[in-house]
């Protein structure tokens, strides 16, 4: 299962620096595996009856969340991508601010939603799910890192030529 959601995480990663626009989640995960991120993430959880129902509700309203954080994330990415080559003090102090605010919503928004599927759908189902969203988005952090040069590091392999 690891497998499948690390592949998941790299299309979502590869996308979205492959294309000017946001591509939303639902149109990647659908080209690469021919089903939408709810339909993995369901498949994933395993919940039936009243469970399944609730689930999907609250499910909803945190990917919508989820998807604007997302955005703001992007849009530090190219902040950054486009400022690279001349980053100043400032724009680093910018882009740093935002990612550690970026970081700390996502960290709320974990912690406000465990509590909401807790009660609908217990602590194992609740723990079950923040475990799969923090993997996804670990892994997403995880490549985005891997991909986007170290502060200076242009710089110190233009001297090292």
């Amino acid at each position: 299962m690891k497998k499948i959601f690390l592949l998941f995480a790299v299309a979502i990663t590869s996308v979205t620096f492959a294309q000017s626009d946001l591509k939303d989640d639902i149109d990647v995960v659908q080209s690469v595996y021919g089903k939408s991120k709810s339909e993995l993430v369901n498949q994933y959880m395993g919940l039936s009856g009243s469970q399944a129902a609730e689930f999907k509700t609250i499910y909803a309203a945190y990917e919508s969340e989820r998807k604007k954080l997302g955005e703001e994330k992007v849009h530090l990415i190219n902040l950054y991508a486009t400022d690279y080559a001349a980053l100043t003090d400032e724009k680093a102090d910018v882009i740093v601010k935002g990612i550690m605010k970026n970081n700390a919503a996502y960290d709320k928004l974990y912690s406000s939603y465990y509590g909401r599927l807790k009660k609908a759908i217990g602590g194992i189902n609740a723990a079950k799910f923040i475990q799969l969203e923090i993997y996804l988005q670990t892994e997403i952090r995880s490549t985005l890192q891997n991909a986007i040069p170290f502060v200076g590091e242009l710089e110190m392999t233009k001297l090292k030529q």
